[in-house]
């Protein structure tokens, strides 16, 4: 596979894997009848940023792939489903629980990717600290949300 296409395909990937699954997930009115904190952000700012992310982690999936870094490759599959999972737990089965659950999991995998891929692979950890941040973020975010309600 050329270099150029195994980029496009990754990048397409998280970016189209991520758009469908918020395309698929209604958060209706379920969502709008939830306490939520008061740093909870306003929707529109959810769109950019998701799209943002899955492009960075899309380019360091790449990266890790070409590089032929296999725990790395493991890690990277592992959060691209735990993070296409939580949506679903979230806003389709309104499971607030399991979804902090998995939430907590993907940060994990987050940091112990960016951990690896400090001393093998360190523009790839750098792509992922945005991610790393903001889904820490969620995560608080997510318990809040099971805490009020």
């Amino acid at each position: 596979m050329s270099p150029r296409f195994a980029l496009f395909a990754f990048v397409l990937l998280s970016l189209g894997g991520g758009g469908l699954i918020g395309l698929l997930v209604e958060t209706g009115d379920w969502y709008q009848s939830l306490a939520k904190p008061a740093f909870n952000p306003p929707g529109f700012v959810f769109g950019p940023v998701w799209t943002v992310l899955y492009i960075l982690i899309g380019f360091a999936g790449f990266r890790v792939w070409r590089a032929g870094l296999r725990r790395l490759q493991q890690l990277w599959w592992a959060q691209l489903a735990l993070n296409f999972a939580w949506p679903v737990l979230f806003f389709s089965a309104h499971a607030l629980t399991g979804a902090l659950a998995v939430i907590a999991l993907l940060v994990l995998v987050i940091l112990a990717f960016v951990a690896i891929a400090w001393t093998r692979e360190r523009l790839s950890a750098l792509l992922f600290l945005p991610y790393a941040l903001w889904t820490l973020f969620a995560a608080l975010l997510n318990a809040s949300i099971v805490w009020m309600n």
